[in-house]
């Protein structure tokens, strides 16, 4: 995922998408890679689950705010709908991403 790409792949994407900022130097986001990966089997039905590395692409990372490593920001219809700074569990972060999907309105699609 690149500033580039950002716009095809998270915003103009038919289904939910979760967008983990991030960066290799960041020991949190190390450490959450499994849980995102453990999620993304767990919700394949669901969402789209891409990475973008912060220090590489400051203009989408400038764009949505993102102070902090990692931020998860989940997109519905080309828009946030959740945001979610700092590591979490996997169990916290799929009640988080389930409630946000529950409560927000739908696309055409169903999404």
């Amino acid at each position: 995922m690149t500033d580039e790409t950002f716009e095809r792949e998270v915003l103009e994407h038919p289904r939910p998408v979760l967008v983990e900022f991030g960066a290799e130097w960041c020991p949190p986001c190390r450490m959450v890679a499994p849980v995102v990966a453990a999620v993304a089997r767990e919700r394949a039905d669901l969402l789209t689950i891409y990475k973008i590395d912060t220090d590489e692409n400051p203009s989408v990372t400038a764009t949505y705010r993102v102070m902090s490593a990692p931020t998860f920001i989940l997109f519905r219809g080309g828009r946030p709908i959740l945001t979610v700074v700092g590591a979490r569990s996997k169990a916290k972060l799929l009640s988080e991403l389930d409630h946000a999907l529950a409560s927000a309105p739908r696309n055409p699609d169903g999404w």
